[in-house]
């Protein structure tokens, strides 16, 4: 009589056979078929990870905001791809071309003009829709002007409320903000320089000893953080009018001792 010990077993794949798996698909110039979200770089083009060009290069279709940026960034990195353009206007439109693309063992690799897709960005419908269909979702991380803004920022980093763009209206804005100004962690959102004076003269209005940061053109030439009170700031910047892309920070109502600035 066998006892356990004489059964024989199958064996169990280690998370590092399915790495190394994985790696040697990508080697061979096949990407398992499937949707590929793929983070590229805010500003400067070398901040890209070889795994995101890696897929890049091999993927059967690369579906992006704007096929002539994307392109520009792929002409720099050396990679020739085809090209389909995914964007707000068109998603709805693109998406069931891609599942059935995916559903015949294609790779689509799914990129934003800056970023990681989805985040702010297009391409929440299509990863709901091959979620939907039972098809494969992966995700190579990469550049984040969230992350990148708050980690610097000086402000908490944990917990954080993350509220995309700032609404164009005055009036949905000034409900935004105010919510912001009251909430016990750091709010993040990205904002127009077109609106940022009259953003700071809202917070300035409702809490004026409130700790905000503005983050510019992030790991750009001309990258810039500055910080204090929103009434610091708005003085700042209506004597230095802003450009470029701006990803705003506001402190929690009740910061801890440890925060100094």
């Amino acid at each position: 009589m066998s006892s356990e010990q004489d059964l024989p077993t199958e064996p169990v794949e280690s998370e590092e056979d399915a790495r190394f798996e994985l790696e040697s698909v990508v080697s061979n110039g096949r990407l398992p078929p499937g949707l590929h979200l793929v983070a590229t770089p805010i500003g400067n083009m070398r901040d890209i990870t070889q795994r995101a060009l890696d897929t890049l290069k091999i993927a059967d279709l690369v579906a992006c905001e704007d096929t002539r940026h994307s392109g520009m960034l792929l002409k720099h990195h050396g990679i020739r791809a085809r090209l389909i353009s995914l964007n707000e206007h068109n998603e709805a439109q693109r998406t069931p071309q891609l599942l059935e693309h995916i559903r015949q063992g294609g790779s689509v690799a799914l990129i934003s003009d800056a970023g990681m897709p989805t985040v702010s960005d297009p391409g929440q419908r299509l990863v709901s829709a091959t979620v939907a269909a039972g098809l494969h979702v992966e995700s190579i991380p990469g550049p984040s002007a969230v992350l990148t803004a708050l980690a610097a920022s000086g402000l908490p980093t944990t917990p954080f409320y993350f509220g995309g763009f700032l609404p164009h209206k005055k009036g949905a804005r000034t409900c935004v903000l105010t919510a912001a100004v009251q909430r016990d962690c750091t709010s993040v959102f990205f904002e127009s320089p077109y609106r940022l004076i009259d953003t700071l003269a809202i917070l300035a209005e409702a809490a004026p000893q409130q700790r905000v940061v503005v983050a510019r053109e992030l790991t750009k030439k001309f990258e810039e953080f500055q910080r204090g009170t929103a009434g610091i700031l708005l003085t700042h910047f209506q004597t230095k009018p802003p450009k470029g892309e701006i990803t705003l920070l506001i402190a929690p109502v009740d910061p801890p001792k440890w925060l100094t600035w």
